[in-house]
């Protein structure tokens, strides 16, 4: 996987539809101060995109102990992607309105799963600021017949954390100060994961809500001291983000790991150790 196959730009997706290519749009939008994006997207999407619940579509229900958005069965993330219309063979386009924050999460889950995905990068402002129109309400769509299942990623559980973060590089996705610890707005504890490094999904972004370029991105992780031939470990607050940063180390050139259960899995487990400064 290479960023040009992660990444697709606003005019590539016009000609694309234009060119009759099987491609599914999918808007994600969702972040923590508004969980539902349905109310947005209604006011205004892509034509033809289908919206999808990061809540109850791209995670289930978590069970104690667990971080808040666990991964889903695979067979419930099938029927929610047949319910988008997705055919065996589709190409499948994600976006969100929030610089890919939440969309990347799709990104990396249906690309776990077996599917052809890119991420529209500048996420909706980017259609915006190319002039396209956008459409108003639900979208209806035929139901799909895709077949999915897991495993085109490595994935750490609560369990690996500790072995892989004496061995391999670990990357703390959130923001600087939930990363020192200075405070805490939704998890049981303040602090990271012992040995994690602080990388802000912030920063992988340009002033325009794109990913930097390929070269930009990979002085970034170098910086960090992460060789692009050793696997690099990600986490976030509850597995979101951190898939921006996988999307960010895959067109960097890593192969990024993602810790789904992240920060508040591991906050949530008293008997494991917190980092803070």
């Amino acid at each position: 996987m290479t960023a040009s196959t992660v990444l697709i730009g606003v005019d590539d997706l016009v000609r694309d539809r234009a060119d009759g290519r099987p491609v599914r749009v999918l808007d994600v939008r969702w972040s923590l101060a508004e969980p539902d994006g349905r109310p947005a997207y209604r006011a205004g999407h892509i034509p033809g995109a289908v919206f999808v619940d990061l809540g109850s579509e791209l995670s289930r229900h978590p069970a104690p102990g667990e971080g808040r958005h666990p991964l889903p069965d695979v067979a419930d993330l099938q029927a929610a992607a047949r319910s988008w219309g997705i055919d065996d063979g589709d190409a499948v386009v994600v976006y969100d309105d929030s610089g890919n924050l939440a969309a990347s999460r799709a990104w990396w889950l249906l690309s776990h799963a077996g599917l052809d995905v890119s991420l529209l990068d500048g996420a909706l402002g980017a259609w915006r600021a190319a002039g396209h129109e956008l459409a108003t309400g639900d979208e209806t769509v035929e139901p799909g017949s895709v077949t999915l299942a897991y495993g085109t990623f490595d994935v750490l559980g609560l369990d690996d954390v500790e072995a892989w973060v004496a061995e391999q590089p670990l990357l703390d996705a959130r923001a600087g100060e939930r990363y020192r610890g200075e405070q805490e707005p939704i998890d049981p504890r303040a602090g990271h994961i012992p040995g994690a490094l602080s990388a802000p999904t912030a920063e992988n972004l340009d002033a325009n809500g794109r990913f930097l370029g390929a070269a930009a991105l990979r002085e970034r992780f170098a910086g960090l001291g992460l060789d692009p031939d050793r696997p690099v470990g990600v986490y976030c607050g509850s597995g979101v983000t951190a898939a921006h940063e996988a999307v960010a180390l895959t067109v960097a050139g890593y192969r990024p790991v993602l810790y789904p259960g992240s920060w508040s899995e591991w906050s949530s487990h008293p008997e494991l150790p917190v980092a803070t400064g």
